[in-house]
């Protein structure tokens, strides 16, 4: 057909070629993908479903008073926060299948425990009244499974989403690095839509322990599944076993020292030297000392407060 296609060698051949023509490099493995993407869904729906359900969970074990909720946000907010950035160290400085590893099996068995605490809780209401400290021993294993499924979260967050897909994309025109990137992030915003009503229909329907011990069952039975599918993809990515893969998603995903460096400064007081020096022993201190520098530093602060007062309120 005119227009449509020339000969060449008397076959028809399609005038602009295929989508990747020009590219130097074939298109990503289509099955690898579909593989990353099925394991990322597993990963996520476990935590979209305890993200939306422990608020309620905690409204059910103290009845009329949102305490406990609110405790349990700051505990897992402040984990986050201080904490964060040692997890983005231990995560650069592992390699992809360790820290594959440590991410599932801490994340399930947050998830698996805290499902079981929250069930004990459910199940034995009248813990508050006859053995105190045992409901309160249980309210806080809560809590602490919860801040430590946050920061396993964190962790995956940052393989998949920010070295796995930079570096299997790697190569290949930068229109596959954003169509993986959108497809992860549709992924991530249906297990958000759809979990939630997953976790309220069993919650709503049948009960609130039913729902606890469906969210620990889940984690038994999709753990092993998550590892097998992100290890097929490891194997089938050759980039990803190579030692100088997590070199090219760091050149990718980082600035230069040049870029980071903060500009020339009067020199600071004596005191202000020695508290430098002893806050350097923190582990995280140095991580925040590298985003304050950033020239976003400010506008991220900016919209953390927006955040705080108004977005989250209307999420």
């Amino acid at each position: 057909m005119e227009g449509d296609a020339a000969i060449e060698g008397g076959q028809l051949a399609p005038l602009l070629g295929s989508s990747w023509s020009g590219s130097g490099s074939p298109a990503p493995d289509a099955s690898l993908l579909r593989r990353l993407y099925a394991g990322h869904a597993l990963a996520r729906w476990g935590a979209r479903m305890w993200e939306f359900s422990v608020g309620l969970y905690m409204i059910r074990i103290w009845p009329g008073s949102l305490l406990f909720t609110a405790i349990y946000g700051v505990v897992e907010s402040s984990s986050v926060a201080v904490f964060g950035p040692m997890v983005g160290t231990l995560v650069d400085k592992l390699t992809y299948l360790q820290v594959l590893g440590i991410w599932l099996l801490v994340q399930s068995l947050s998830f698996i425990v805290a499902g079981a605490s929250v069930t004990a809780l459910l199940v034995y209401d009248d813990l508050k009244a006859t053995s105190f400290p045992v409901f309160m021993a249980l309210v806080v294993v809560t809590n602490v499974s919860g801040a430590l499924a946050a920061l396993s979260t964190l962790a995956g967050t940052i393989l998949i989403e920010r070295e796995w897909v930079v570096v299997i994309s790697c190569g290949h025109p930068p229109a596959v690095l954003t169509g993986i990137n959108s497809v992860v992030r549709r992924i991530d915003l249906s297990c958000k839509l759809l979990a939630p009503v997953f976790s309220g229909l069993v919650f709503s329907f049948v009960s609130a322990q039913a729902s606890a011990a469906a969210l620990a069952l889940w984690n038994v039975a999709s753990v092993g599944l998550e590892y097998w599918l992100f290890v097929s993809v490891y194997n089938g990515v050759p980039a990803l076993a190579a030692e100088n893969g997590r070199l090219r998603a760091a050149d990718v995903l980082l600035p230069s020292e040049e870029e980071i460096a903060a500009p020339p400064a009067e020199r600071a007081a004596d005191w202000r030297m020695r508290l430098t020096e002893r806050l350097s022993i923190i582990p995280c201190w140095e991580s925040w000392v590298v985003y304050v520098r950033q020239d976003v530093a400010l506008p991220g602060v900016a919209l953390a407060f927006l955040y705080f007062t108004v977005l989250r309120q209307a999420n």
